[in-house]
């Protein structure tokens, strides 16, 4: 393939096993003027195991703003220049967002070179509903900045998948267990495409005891999906209230809003904290 100048191709790598690396990608990588890449020693260990040479310039969370504007002169000279992260898809939950904004905004073409993305295979094995799902990525690392999130999210209908390093999946899914519902059905991927790969289905409460039932299964990399809770799968009988309508009837009949939000968290499943936000807000 010969070189395409002044376009920026954003290339998917091996989340693990090489072979998952695209021909393309293969040959995007061996022709492009330069690779940007979110750490230089990480991919330069990649390309060597490939046998490619390329001249990489560093692109990370900390650096991207000044860089942006390196990247587009060396486009507007006519390179070729291909952004790779660590591993799997660029931008999700990577660096790369602003580059690609601003290389659009420039005129200069961007292409995908799509391939391994973390995200995808879990939803591709863990067994849950892929009609529709929530992608939120990493959680904050701070319990309480974690739990305010989560409570956010405990209205989604979809599956939610999330992102976490291991050793701090025992607390992301003892909160997701308190937060979400213990019994709701979920699925914990590990090292997907490594040696060690794992896929453990089960309820929240069943994952988070299984989790630290083997301090080796705290290690690696991992996706952590969450099911859609029983009433937001099946559909509603006609006799059965909506949420906000059940909340609303119990604050006519005189409850405060932590007893009403309470009774109603019980009936549907949902947050109690959530609920009581929600009954606050409406009077």
């Amino acid at each position: 393939m010969s070189n395409e100048s002044g376009r920026l191709f954003v290339v998917a790598t091996p989340i693990g096993n090489l072979g998952d690396l695209s021909d393309r990608a293969r040959e995007v990588l061996a022709t492009v003027h330069r690779i940007a890449a979110e750490d230089t020693r990480r991919s330069g260990q990649l390309l060597g195991r490939l046998g490619i040479r390329g001249r990489m310039i560093s692109l990370h969370q900390h650096n991207e703003s000044e860089r942006v504007e390196r990247i587009l002169s060396c486009l507007a000279a006519g390179e070729s220049i291909a952004l790779v992260s660590d591993a799997g898809t660029p931008l999700i939950s990577d660096p790369g967002y602003r580059l690609v904004r601003a290389t659009r905004e420039a005129g200069f073409e961007v292409l995908a070179v799509p391939g391994p993305s973390s995200v995808i295979a879990a939803l591709s094995v863990a067994g849950l509903p892929t009609d529709r799902f929530f992608f939120e990525g990493f959680l904050p690392a701070r319990t309480a900045a974690r739990r305010r999130r989560l409570e956010r999210l405990a209205g989604q209908p979809h599956t939610l998948v999330f992102l976490e390093a291991g050793r701090r999946v025992p607390a992301a899914l003892d909160d997701l267990a308190e937060i979400l519902g213990a019994g709701r059905e979920s699925a914990v991927c590990r090292e997907l495409t490594k040696r060690f790969e794992t896929t453990r289905s089960g309820s929240l409460a069943q994952l988070a005891e299984w989790i630290r039932g083997d301090a080796d299964r705290m290690r690696g990399e991992f996706v952590i999906l969450v099911g859609p809770g029983v009433e937001d799968r099946a559909p509603a009988a006609a006799t059965v209230l909506d949420t906000a309508t059940l909340l609303q009837m119990l604050r006519a009949e005189g409850l405060g809003a932590k007893a009403a939000a309470r009774v109603t968290a019980r009936i549907t499943g949902e947050s109690a904290n959530a609920l009581y936000d929600r009954a606050v807000q409406e009077g």
